[in-house]
């Protein structure tokens, strides 16, 4: 056996060592919270009052969460992704932002903007608004944190969208509107709900912004990973099963984002082969 085979092999061996070790590291806390709870008793554990609390916070707040920033993040995305103005990139930064900064100085930071004695308290509380530690903490929580995933892929698909086609909608008469509704949002709209799904599992996975500013009361603030960490000291059981069922819903998630990622490049493909194909005359 030459060198050069022995080195090969060595190589080989040496990634067959990487893989395999980074595989089980990854697979195997997943494959044991299966192994702690049988599956036939996850959905009587479900069935917690505490869980069934936890579940209904989660479902509402993510819920009006994902409409804000879909309502307002939607037309923020086409902004920049159209516009070129002094700032952009600042603003950019901004919008991107959450995505690097530790769950809990975000938590504080909604706390300094939105609290009694913060930036915007005194106005709030003249207007007879509380936030913090109520639910729509939770919601503001949410959309803070989540608000970016939706804003990248967003702009990325406003990006995408071939400019021809929207100058082509104007010079037949469609309107600002008419262009947006019938020519961008349809081009877009891979992206977008892929956006959409990124930060509605950023949401549903969302801790340390919420405990910090929303609190963690049951029925009202206690979403489901505040329920995990409550149930860790009461019922390891439950806690258990709340993760195999937020474990679930993270699969299913990614799985859906894979999905429309491929489809998106399906179909970007086939319109660029149509778009660079002969037109053939009768």
């Amino acid at each position: 056996m030459t060198r050069s085979s022995l080195a090969a092999g060595a190589a080989r061996a040496v990634l067959a060592l990487a893989v395999g070790v980074t595989l089980a590291f990854l697979a195997v806390p997943l494959v044991a919270l299966f192994a702690e709870v049988p599956l036939t008793r996850v959905p009587g554990l479900l069935g917690d009052p505490a869980v069934r609390d936890a579940i209904a916070v989660t479902a509402r707040a993510n819920a009006v969460a994902n409409v804000l920033v879909v309502a307002f993040g939607t037309p923020t995305a086409w902004v920049l992704a159209t516009r070129r103005f002094r700032g952009r990139s600042l603003v950019l930064t901004l919008t991107e932002l959450p995505l690097v900064l530790p769950p809990a100085v975000a938590g504080i930071a909604l706390l300094a903007a939105f609290g009694a004695t913060g930036l915007l308290g005194p106005a709030l509380d003249g207007a007879g608004i509380v936030l913090p530690f109520t639910e729509w903490a939770v919601v503001l929580a949410i959309a803070f944190v989540a608000s970016p995933f939706y804003l990248r892929q967003a702009i990325a698909a406003f990006e995408a969208v071939d400019p021809a086609l929207v100058d082509t909608a104007r010079t037949l008469g469609a309107g600002p509107a008419r262009r947006f509704a019938r020519i961008v949002l349809p081009l877009a709209a891979g992206g977008l709900v892929a956006g959409w799904v990124l930060a509605f599992a950023r949401g549903i996975g969302e801790f340390g912004a919420t405990i910090i500013f929303a609190g963690n009361v049951r029925g009202v603030t206690q979403t489901m990973t505040l329920a995990i960490y409550e149930q860790l000291d009461t019922s390891l059981d439950v806690a258990i099963a709340l993760a195999i069922l937020m474990l679930v819903l993270s699969a299913g998630v990614l799985l859906t984002y894979k999905l429309l990622v491929s489809w998106r490049r399906s179909t970007s493909t086939s319109t660029s082969r149509f778009a660079t194909s002969p037109s053939t005359s009768a």
